[in-house]
């Protein structure tokens, strides 16, 4: 299967709305709020990046990207997600290749690091770990994990846009 990832576009806001609908639908641990989650983001102006894989003209997955803040003043670090995939095309690369890409961009814009709430067995692929000095709230630990992009690594508390 061929797929481009490309920036999102006006005309992919609905398809990205569905993509995130059935990629969470069945998802043990998911609250079926990421849709509202990426719509507030774009509300907000706070996609920094916001990604989509398609093919063809149809798209089957979709990676957000958003700031963040840290109670210790760091300034340069980022949300990755949702991230999300057709359940079709799932186990196939897509989401790899879609996070791939969102850090490719990240460190294009120098940024200092990402954070994410996700499945460890996926993400530590990437380079991305628990880090003690970094926590969410009501978040367990071993779900939220950090992957630095600088040489730095902060300290404090970090709240999602």
């Amino acid at each position: 299967m061929k797929y481009v990832i490309r920036r999102e576009m006006d005309s992919d806001v609905e398809a990205i709305s569905e993509v995130t609908r059935q990629a969470f639908e069945n998802h043990p641990y998911s609250r079926q709020t990421e849709r509202v989650i990426i719509r507030a983001l774009r509300t907000a102006g706070a996609l920094t990046f916001s990604l989509v894989a398609e093919v063809g003209d149809k798209v089957i997955g979709h990676l957000a990207l958003s700031p963040i803040i840290i109670s210790d003043g760091s300034e340069g670090w980022y949300s990755v997600g949702p991230v999300s995939v057709l359940p079709e095309h799932q186990r196939k690369g897509v989401g790899s290749s879609l996070v791939e890409e969102g850090l490719s961009k990240l460190k294009s814009i120098k940024a200092g690091g990402c954070v994410l709430v996700g499945n460890p067995k996926f993400y530590t692929r990437f380079g991305f770990r628990n880090v003690p000095t970094l926590i969410v709230e009501d978040i367990p630990r071993q779900f939220f994990l950090v992957l630095p992009l600088g040489s730095k690594i902060p300290s404090g508390i970090v709240h999602f846009h």
